[in-house]
């Protein structure tokens, strides 16, 4: 058998009404009326004859407001593959084996895979920093992706962590076992640990950005002096209606664990769950909907003001990992150096830009590429940034238009990968952007001659 089943509810719910929206409701969705049991999650026998089944994506017995997990009515469990064995790849188990330099560190964008060298989205992964580990859950890792073929028969899952993908270039289509995501430069996905999933190319081919969470789930800030609106509202964060595969064959499950690939091989697709209900399920979300937050009347607001999601760490407002973006807004604040200032922090700070130009530097920071700046080091606008900015008329709003830039912020230090330091991507010259800063220091300027 090699059909996709929907029935015309499913048709419609897939063609008119793809997306329910709301960050962390509480979902339920069928593909097949009368799929979702009314009262009991496990009866003892499931409609359709499919098998009931539940995905934690946290303990238990977190907090009822904490806790994520859905139910799967499925055509068939998901024990059903044969033994893994490992894989070799681009990604990284640990992050200690080569030091990590306190220096400011750019990187330009990564070359796409040759149109001789087919490349799926897995096969495309190479790992370009990160801290703690999936054992500890705790920290992050960083990937980029670089793909050029669709993946057909093969599919992935993520045991160690929940994965952000941030495309920079071409669309991505996720069939993942609760639904399909379509997602295009500027918007992003959540792909929940343990959810399986295929990745299609509509472009044929495309790049971004991964940031892997193995520590607490990605959530909403609080918006504290804000009230109730701001930043990212939760009415715009799309999760997908039940959407099935019966489909047999000779195909591969491919799982990250312990930092590694490992797979299996399984006779029909894993994409098999017919209804769902929970709240443990993949998102999107389109960063042009972010409401943008800052001053109007004087001084530089502190970067939080663009956070878009955040992992919470034990320690009240420190976070393993925030996602903050930098989007298109007005700049009103007078006698104010209106660029992000010179700074020196203790989060860590892996930035990449999606689209457009960064405020911050002249040139060299190119959409694809990255930068990191660890804890503690010095970073900020390039001499030619800071002499432009110093000098603008303020008593006039300057708008930054046309970019989306974004950056991964952790408390820990965030430690570049072998392959990283020794790409030829990394930029050796990135340091001279600030060696040109002029010497403005005059002892005998008072400051009413300003």
């Amino acid at each position: 058998m090699n059909t996709l089943a929907e029935s015309s509810l499913a048709k419609a719910a897939v063609n008119t009404v793809r997306y329910q929206s709301g960050f962390g409701n509480e979902f339920a969705t069928e593909a097949l009326p009368g799929a979702l049991p009314v009262n009991q999650n496990s009866p003892q026998q499931v409609a359709y004859g499919l098998y009931a089944e539940q995905l934690s994506g946290t303990a238990f017995t977190a907090p009822r407001g904490h806790n994520r997990r859905s139910w799967l009515y499925r055509i068939r469990p998901a024990a059903m593959h044969e033994p893994f064995a490992r894989i070799d790849n681009g990604l990284v188990a640990r992050f200690d084996d080569v030091e990590t330099p306190p220096d400011q560190l750019r990187w330009d964008p990564h070359p796409m895979p040759l149109p001789a060298v087919p490349t799926d989205f897995v096969a495309g992964l190479i790992t370009m920093a990160g801290n703690g580990s999936p054992d500890a859950q705790t920290g992050c890792a960083i990937h980029l992706y670089a793909a050029n073929q669709s993946m057909t028969d093969n599919f992935f899952y993520s045991a160690d962590g929940e994965l952000l993908i941030v495309p920079q270039a071409g669309r991505l289509q996720l069939l993942t076992e609760l639904g399909v995501i379509d997602i295009e430069p500027q918007e992003i996905a959540v792909i929940p640990r343990g959810v399986r999933f295929q990745v299609k190319l509509p472009d044929g081919q495309a790049q971004g950005y991964v940031c892997e969470n193995f520590g607490a789930l990605l959530r909403l800030p609080d918006l504290g002096p804000l009230g109730s609106n701001g930043l990212a509202n939760p009415r715009d964060f799309l999760t997908p209606h039940a959407r099935y595969e019966d489909r047999e064959g000779d195909f591969r499950l491919i799982a990250k664990f312990g930092g590694n690939l490992w797979q299996a091989k399984i006779g029909h697709s894993p994409l098999d769950v017919v209804a769902w209900h929970g709240n443990y399920a993949p998102y999107k979300y389109d960063l042009r909907r972010f409401n943008t937050i800052g001053s109007i009347s004087y001084d530089h607001p502190d970067p939080s003001i663009f956070l878009v999601l955040q992992a919470q760490s034990d320690t009240p407002g420190v976070d393993t990992l925030d996602f903050v973006i930098f989007p298109p807004r007005w700049l009103a604040a007078e006698h104010t150096f209106r660029p992000p200032w010179f700074h020196r922090n203790v989060a860590s700070e892996f930035m990449g830009l999606i689209h457009g130009e960064y405020d911050a530097k002249a040139e060299g920071f190119r959409p694809g590429g990255a930068s990191l700046h660890n804890c503690m080091t010095g970073h900020g606008p390039d001499g030619a940034t800071f002499e432009k900015a110093s000098r603008s008329d303020t008593s006039k709003p300057d708008k930054v238009a046309d970019t989306m830039a974004f950056m991964f912020e952790t408390r820990n230090i965030i430690k570049p990968t072998r392959h990283a330091l020794t790409s030829p991507t990394l930029q050796k010259n990135y340091y001279q952007c600030w060696m040109d800063i002029r010497k403005h220091f005059n002892p005998q300027q008072r400051p009413e001659q300003q």
